[in-house]
């Protein structure tokens, strides 16, 4: 039976993820979101297809302790070392004004000290699981707003552990200080024990193991051991009382440099997903209706002023921290929510007597609606303050002297480069525009003339020149706007000859639509001449590769030719692209079969 009842909450969690995070993507929620949403949607005040979610919340924990060994792969301690300004220093700045701040408005608000000092600690840790998922979802981890949110993750991840440690001694007071002191000495030596017993093992016995279970050549039995290995670390940093994640990853950054990294990553990744999924689901679940609907306003102004006291600190604290000005909003809502240890921290403060029930319940609902707004607030800030930031970061125009060159180019990135070298090379005047600020200032250090502007506007084009220029290399990224582009220049500037930059084959039929014939696809010829090389790699002549690749390269450019008359009927593109690559097949076997009879003859 128990058999029987984890096979249907497993189909329950599988059906909930698969419909609700697409659907939660599709209306660009995000992923998180939709993982919440399934939950509250399974949860026990919802559709109650799943109860005992405490045991599942902590089941599911472990898709963060994955997740902190996977990113403890990415950094080499070398890396790690550099970071400590960041982690100790961007931490603790941030732990101590968010704890201050939150624990003074709770005093404020009538709170008794005690209780105002648990609520300002729990409350200033953010979610780990939440926050880096995000920063992952959204590429920021190479940004400075995502190496400053990463940093004071960690921090609050080793600063979670003494916290934990001294509540019962903050209950105790008095004549039972002593013993709980001589304890507390205790469970230190232990974690200092079990922190060595972990990095001298991460450095010199697991790599043998590693080393010998490849030899194997048993894909499975590596990822039993990385699972082991994960499981087995985290378990003696929970028997002391200390973080399973920060255990974790303080053992992958003693592997980031082990030449067995990449697989270990590759083997846990699926394991980290789900149970992160699943993480998110127990996270919805967890939201207590009952007290919601019991005190609804109070619950509100609880959550609405927890996440703007918050966010309004760290958003203060972000220049400091050299984070750019257009990103302090996005850096102060990224960890803006209470964290999966606030519920740890409020479960030992009550169960030591320094919370009441009522108040330890009204917390723990505001940290899980505080993970819910999250995915929300960032996703208002995308719909209406990014745009805005975007239009206040631009600059004006530049104005441009009557220009007299031959040759415009819009767009200057890598591929509008080469083109306006090589024709600064011979000497020939070009005039070019692009919109990216950093990019011209970069180019006009070596004496470029590039000019900062909409390559769009015509009255623009007009004062670069377009009257009297010959040639527009149309090289700008965006395929909707370089089309945008020869929509406007064809009809404002008719004699201009257009050189276009196609980034696809679809984007190649638009063109020809245009009337656009001179263009070139930007991956095609550079791919192409790697063909050539692999070929020659593979012992091919180096005149015989050369035939190759200019018999495939022609046979493609009449493909497209062929295929353009019905790009817009796509059963019937279907068919020919068949018959293009059967005719391939065909050519290239006829040239196999001819190399042969040249070969059979050369010996005869």
């Amino acid at each position: 039976m128990e058999q029987h009842d984890f096979l249907v909450a497993l189909v329950v969690f599988l059906v909930a993820a698969v419909v609700a995070v697409p659907v939660a993507r599709r209306f660009g929620l995000g992923a998180v979101l939709g993982y919440l949403l399934a939950g509250v949607a399974i949860g026990p005040w919802a559709l109650r297809l799943v109860t005992n979610v405490e045991s599942i919340l902590h089941f599911s924990e472990f898709g963060v302790v994955l997740m902190m060994f996977v990113i403890g792969l990415e950094l080499e301690p070398k890396k790690l070392w550099e970071l400590r300004r960041v982690i100790f220093g961007y931490g603790g700045a941030q732990m101590a004004a968010c704890a201050l701040l939150i624990g003074g408005a709770a005093v404020l608000v009538g709170a008794p000290w005690q209780v105002a000092l648990v609520a300002g600690l729990g409350l200033a840790l953010s979610s780990t699981a939440i926050a880096l998922a995000t920063l992952s979802e959204r590429n920021l981890f190479g940004t400075p707003a995502g190496a400053a949110g990463f940093g004071i993750l960690l921090f609050q991840d080793v600063a979670a552990i003494p916290m934990i440690a001294l509540l019962p001694l903050l209950a105790a007071g008095g004549a039972e200080a002593g013993p709980h002191g001589a304890a507390g000495w205790l469970g230190a030596a232990k974690a200092v024990g079990v922190i060595g017993a972990v990095v001298v093992g991460g450095r010199y016995l697991v790599r043998p193991a590693l080393r010998f279970i490849a030899r194997t050549d048993m894909r499975e039995m590596f990822t039993a051991f990385a699972l082991l290995l994960v499981v087995g670390i985290a378990l003696m940093m929970d028997a002391v009382g200390l973080s399973m994640a920060l255990g974790t990853f303080l053992a992958g950054v003693l592997l980031a440099d082990s030449e067995y990294r990449h697989a270990l990553e590759a083997d846990l990744e699926p394991f980290k997903g789900l149970l992160l999924g699943l993480f998110f689901m127990a996270v919805g679940m967890s939201i207590d209706f009952g007290v919601l609907m019991q005190a609804p306003v109070q619950v509100a102004a609880l959550v609405v002023g927890f996440v703007l006291l918050k966010t309004v600190t760290l958003a203060v604290l972000a220049p400091r921290f050299g984070i750019a000005r257009g990103q302090w909003l996005l850096f102060a809502l990224l960890i803006s929510q209470g964290g999966e240890f606030a519920f740890v921290v409020f479960g030992v403060a009550g169960g030591a007597g320094l919370l009441p029930e009522r108040t330890q319940a009204l917390l723990v609902l505001v940290v899980a609606l505080s993970m819910v707004a999250t995915p929300l607030l960032l996703l208002a800030y995308d719909r209406l303050v990014a745009p805005r930031l975007a239009r206040l970061a631009r600059r004006p125009d530049d104005v441009i002297a009557s220009q007299d060159n031959p040759v415009l180019i819009a767009g200057f990135g890598r591929f509008g480069q080469i083109i306006g070298r090589l024709l600064y090379a011979q000497g020939i005047g070009v005039t070019v525009l692009d919109h990216d600020p950093d990019q011209i200032e970069f180019l006009r250090k070596y004496d470029f003339k590039v000019f900062y502007g909409d390559a769009t506007r015509m009255d623009l084009l007009e004062s670069a020149g377009a009257e009297r220029a010959r040639i527009l290399v149309v090289a700008i990224d965006g395929m909707e706007d370089s089309l945008a582009l020869i929509d406007c220049v064809r009809a404002r500037f008719p004699h201009l000859e257009i050189y276009a930059r196609a980034r696809h084959v679809s984007h190649v039929y638009q063109l020809k639509d245009r009337g656009v014939h001179l263009f070139e696809r930007e991956v095609f010829e550079g791919s192409l001449l790697l063909g050539r090389r692999v070929l020659e790699g593979l012992g091919y002549d180096p005149v015989q590769a050369r035939s190759v690749a200019l018999r495939f390269r022609r046979h493609n450019i009449a493909a497209i030719e062929r295929f353009y008359p019905h790009y817009t009927d796509q059963k019937k593109l279907v068919s020919l692209a068949r018959q293009a690559r059967d005719e391939l097949e065909e050519m290239f076997r006829q040239d196999r079969d001819q190399r042969r009879r040249r070969e059979e003859e050369d010996w005869s």
